[in-house]
């Protein structure tokens, strides 16, 4: 087994994994930037080395630091959280060259499934469903619109490496093609130093759905259901919930089957998330994979009662999945809200600040995954999320109201947060109905049209 883990991220991912790593009897290293001295995670763990300056560039996206501390620790395994270097192949190539035990797939996966064209590729080749798109690397507007009158419009422009929702673009026509496809590889090149872009069919307003899927190292491969992760704004996820309303018995075993296969195409091993866009037909298409632990894994986690973290170290060190497919069984309701630093009223502009006052939450259904604390200053070189509030009652209904209560008790003073945008969502008839989909913010902000 893993005797040490140092943790190469921050915030509440960092006191997860700190958490489950002292239930396993496990040994933890933090790391921290300047900024983050006072931060939760380096006063839980059993030690803590300071990585460089606030900017993330200096500090926890930079490689030869992270792996300095580990050698200098005596630490045997890497857990890269989300986000910063959980999906960069080079950091995991880095890892197996210096005999650390890095707690995610191999590098040469992640450098697969990172170009999302490629990965599309490799999941066709395999018979799981993808959206009709590009089969090539595309460069210029010429090679975008010859691909886009191919396919049929209405498309939407992607960057082929990154994600977040940065370079893309969507053209409901030829006339919108050109200036879309430009901003897009514009976007792209500044967030990835990539161009490289691809394009696809655009399924208007589908369902976001993703499976939880772990793979052992001895080749077994499982699903544990899905998460609705359609509550999203300008592609950033907000509210996800498992089981999904829209989803039957028979879909899920389907969508569940082509998320097994879609894992196993790719030798893929550890956790990962296989991400679907869901029509109200029924037909769904694979979209993307991603290759770590998602933010969104404790409503995962209430559902079926596994615990993801525990379970991504356990096959780090070797060991086959503690469970087979017929072990899990989805029970309950489970929501989370995303709860960000920011002013929505003011076009969700961060918050950074001193927290002066706060109260979250508790009782039984309630969990709370976060790093702040009163006196706590949110630092602004980093994500706004300051926190995860996640319920679970045994139908949808009951989570709901339980979520709309939870909502209504938290208390975050000296800054700006989401929580009463997330209350509105909530009471939303619609969302209450579970008529939710990939646009529904923007038909409840007014800025959409009806599906």
């Amino acid at each position: 087994m893993i005797k040490k883990v140092l943790i190469a991220n921050r915030g509440e991912i960092a006191v997860r994994i700190i958490r489950a790593c002292r239930e396993m009897g496990i040994e933890t290293v933090a790391v921290y930037s300047e900024a983050d001295r006072e931060a939760l995670h380096t006063q839980l763990a059993d030690e803590a080395i300071c990585i460089g300056p606030a900017p993330s560039s200096q500090s926890y996206l930079s490689m030869e630091n992270i792996i300095s501390a580990t050698i200098v620790s005596g630490a045997d395994a890497i857990h890269p959280g989300f986000g910063f270097l959980s999906e960069n192949s080079r950091f995991a190539e880095l890892c197996e060259q210096c005999n650390i035990t890095f707690i995610g797939p191999p590098s040469r996966v992640i450098a697969s499934l990172g170009n999302k064209q490629a990965a599309k590729n490799t999941m066709a080749a395999a018979g799981v469903p993808v959206i009709p798109g590009s089969k090539k690397a595309v460069y210029s507007v010429e090679e975008g619109m010859a691909e886009a009158e191919e396919i049929g419009y209405p498309v939407i422009i992607k960057a082929a490496l990154g994600g977040g929702g940065k370079g893309m673009r969507t053209a409901d026509c030829a006339a919108e093609f050109a200036e879309s496809f430009r901003t897009a590889q514009k976007e792209a090149q500044m967030a990835f130093g990539d161009n490289t872009m691809y394009i696809e069919h655009f399924v208007r307003n589908p369902r976001h759905i993703e499976f939880q899927i772990f793979a052992d190292k001895k080749g077994n491969v499982v699903h544990l259901g899905e998460r609705d992760c359609s509550v999203q704004r300008n592609h950033q996820k907000m509210i996800e919930e498992s089981p999904c309303e829209a989803i039957s018995d028979k879909l899920r075993k389907k969508m569940g089957e082509a998320a097994v296969k879609a894992a196993k195409a790719c030798g893929y091993v550890n956790a990962g998330t296989i991400e679907f866009l869901l029509e109200r037909d029924g037909s769904f298409y694979f979209m993307e994979m991603n290759t770590r632990i998602q933010v969104e894994h404790p409503v995962t986690e209430w559902v079926t009662g596994v615990d993801l973290v525990k379970e991504q170290i356990r096959i780090a060190s070797g060991l086959p999945l503690s469970f087979k497919q017929k072990d899990i069984h989805i029970t309950g309701h489970a929501i989370e809200c995303r709860i960000n630093a920011e002013n929505p009223s003011k076009g969700f502009r961060p918050s950074p600040g001193t927290i002066t006052d706060m109260y979250f939450p508790g009782g039984k259904g309630i969990r709370i995954d976060s790093a702040v604390y009163s006196g706590y200053t949110v630092q602004p070189y980093y994500d706004s999320m300051i926190a995860k509030l996640i319920v679970w009652a045994k139908n949808r209904e009951e989570a709901v109201r339980k979520m709309q209560t939870a909502l209504g008790e938290i208390i975050i003073e000296g800054i700006d947060t989401n929580v009463d945008y997330q209350y509105e969502i909530l009471n939303n008839p619609d969302f209450l109905k579970g008529n939710t989909d990939v646009g529904f913010i923007e038909r409840m902000e007014g800025r959409g049209k009806e599906a």
